[in-house]
């Protein structure tokens, strides 16, 4: 049969009488169903080309499909991470109708996306789980770690700033930098890890391993900035001691922030009167604020007398101007909170009003206002990101020049004259030291005398109106005492390196002093070139001349070409790149309440880490392509895939 078959199609018909018969025993043979099947793949294949190049084709179709559905996943993830919001539910099962933000914000999203309408998933694909949610956070946090330090190396130097702070029964680390690139000064989130060690060469240790885990280990370090405490700026055993061992380079600056805090923190505790004072402002926040009947009867009170509805401000230790925030409040709300005292009839009100009314705490009232008005707009420069260290110590001159300029008469007669007329408004009776009969000193036979008997040490003393009594006893004290701190602190770097830094500065008496900007450079191994220096000298004056004035140290970075003043340029660079604040840490910690919730407290320090990163450097993460990102999770996902894989 098969040779039959096979002559009847190799040779042909003899006898043409029978060819349709032989035609259709022939169409139903093996043999021409297949040549159909050939001819018709044939035919198409000149239309969407070979079979190879349209497996290639439905490949490729797939692949770009899944690219698009990772796109969204991308853009619900970004969008979560950089709010902080919780990505998952507590039961995320089938049958479970609130299974976390990301399901929900991916069913909303699938709702409207005219491409996720018509797309179907693999069944292999786990885009959705929870693992997978986990790599994608990852990865777009990768990314911008990734972003960092590309333009960390394209800048060739770097700063540290170091804070740490507790997270639940865990000790939280976070690590900063600041650098000089694209004509800009940036401070930057490079990582929140967990401390298992709390002495200073622990924490040096693990500062090191992040920079050597992020590649930067062998960038020029030019300067560290941390906290006061002890562990962190001891000079001999202390984490800047250690750090310095491998970077010699990098000079230690206790963040002028804290310092300016540490200022008032320190003039209340030498200061009695002072101290006293803002205990009576927390004791009155906290009988305002811990009953809800005193709260609502202060409110009634501020819209019965036409004052503005404001809650009254809790004083801390660690918050920058909250002490001038807390002053205001009480002297706006000075007359509600007076008449609500004096309406609530409890030993506790009736305390808090008697202290209130003395003349000396209001006269306090009106000292502080004034003293930390001029201390303000420097708790705010402190906390920038783009300041340098010359133009900050400027302004702190010129805080300390103007609070020199209160220590007169004059300004005691006006804060005595506010006073009286905050009494006077508020129908308070002032008692005047002067006016009352002096008691009679008792005699102390056989007694050693260690302090003044009489009327100066009843309690009398402190209702004194006596405006030259005010002076001598709370105004000078306080101003002498802030102004003894404020010269005794911001003075942790070298006074060579610190005048080399101001002649990096174009308001300075000594801008671009060769002889001290080469000892900032000789600091920074920089062999400055003393002609590049005095060609700048003369670019900047004709710059002035014709009206081209630079305002600070960044002005002059921008203006120095890096071709014809390369040395000049990296040492103005260096000077710009010192920070004088650890304020970026500080705000990483306010991230860090707002993710790591007691309802997250089963989050790993990865994954916290992770987030920290999308949720602080929002403005970098949209910036960054999603491309980039699926690329790298593709990238993940073929890792972890090779290790799951037997060998």
């Amino acid at each position: 049969m098969e040779k039959k078959m096979s002559r009847e199609t190799c040779g042909g018909v003899k006898n043409w009488r029978k060819a349709l018969s032989f035609y259709h025993k022939h169409e139903s043979s093996q043999s021409h169903k297949d040549s159909v099947i050939r001819w018709q793949s044939y035919k198409a294949s000149l239309l969407k080309g070979s079979v190879v190049q349209q497996i290639e084709s439905a490949t490729s179709t797939e692949v770009q499909e899944r690219r698009e559905y990772l796109k969204r996943i991308v853009a619900v993830t970004s969008l979560l991470g950089k709010q902080g919001i919780p990505f998952r539910g507590h039961d995320e099962s089938c049958e479970s109708h609130d299974k976390g933000m990301f399901a929900e914000c991916f069913k909303l999203v699938q709702k409207f996306d005219p491409f996720l309408k018509s797309y179907t998933p693999p069944l292999n694909t786990t885009y959705l789980s929870s693992c997978s949610q986990n790599e994608m956070v990852q990865c777009c946090a990768e990314e911008v770690t990734a972003t960092i330090v590309k333009e960390m190396r394209e800048a060739q130097m770097f700063a540290i700033m170091a804070d740490e702070a507790r997270d639940g029964k865990r000790e939280q680390l976070s690590l900063c930098v600041r650098y000089v690139t694209g004509r800009m000064i940036k401070e930057r989130f490079l990582a929140l890890t967990e401390l298992m060690g709390f002495d200073a060469e622990s924490i040096a240790n693990t500062i090191e391993q992040q920079l050597a885990l992020n590649g930067i280990g062998d960038l020029k370090c030019v300067a560290q900035t941390y906290d006061g405490a002890a562990v962190m700026s001891g000079a001999v055993g202390g984490v800047q001691a250690h750090f310095r061992k491998k970077h010699p380079e990098a000079v230690y600056v206790h963040c002028y922030a804290h310092e300016l805090n540490l200022v008032l923190c320190h003039t209340c505790r030498a200061i009695s009167e002072a101290r006293e004072f803002f205990e009576i402002l927390e004791s009155v926040y906290s009988f305002f604020s811990s009953s809800l009947v005193n709260h609502h009867k202060f409110v009634e009170t501020q819209t019965r007398l036409g004052l503005q509805q404001t809650e009254l401000v809790q004083l801390s230790s660690t918050r920058w101007a909250c002490q001038l925030r807390s002053v205001n409040c009480v002297l706006d709300n000075f007359p509600a909170i007076i008449e609500c005292l004096l309406g609530i009839n409890t030993p506790l009100a009736v305390g808090l009003r008697v202290k209130l009314c003395k003349f000396s705490s209001v006269y306090l009232l009106v000292m502080f206002h004034t003293l930390l008005s001029l201390c303000a707009g420097l708790h705010l420069y402190l906390q920038k990101e783009n300041i340098d260290l010359a133009r900050a110590m400027e302004y702190k001159n010129a805080v300390t020049d103007s609070l020199k300029e209160k220590r007169s008469d004059s300004t005691a007669g006006e804060l005595h004259a506010r006073a009286l007329a905050i009494c006077d408004a508020n129908k308070l009776v002032v008692s005047d030291e002067s006016s009352k009969q002096r008691r009679k000193t008792k005699r102390m036979v056989d007694y050693v005398v260690e302090s003044n008997c009489g009327a100066g040490a009843g309690s009398e003393a402190t209702s004194s109106s006596n405006a030259d009594d005010l002076k001598q006893r709370l105004l000078f004290p306080c101003l002498d005492r802030m102004l003894a701190e404020l010269e005794k602190r911001f003075s942790d770097v070298s006074e060579e390196l610190l005048c080399g830094i101001q002649a990096c500065s174009p308001k300075s008496e000594q801008f671009l002093s060769v002889p001290l900007l080469s000892a900032l450079a000789l600091h920074y191994n920089i062999d400055l070139k003393p002609a590049e220096v005095m060609v700048a000298s003369n670019f900047f004056k004709r710059k002035n001349e014709t009206g081209g004035d630079v305002e600070d140290m960044l002005a002059v970075y921008k203006q120095l070409d890096a071709d014809m003043f390369p040395t000049l340029k990296a040492t103005v660079q260096a000077a710009l790149t010192i920070p004088v604040s650890s304020c970026s840490c500080e705000r990483s910690f306010s991230a860090l309440r707002r993710l790591h919730t007691w309802l997250r407290r089963t989050m790993g320090q990865n994954r916290l880490h992770h987030l920290a990163v999308m949720s602080i450097e929002k403005e970098l993460l949209d910036s960054i392509s999603p491309e980039i990102v699926i690329d790298r999770f593709a990238n993940l996902k073929v890792r972890r895939h090779r290790l799951v894989l037997p060998k």
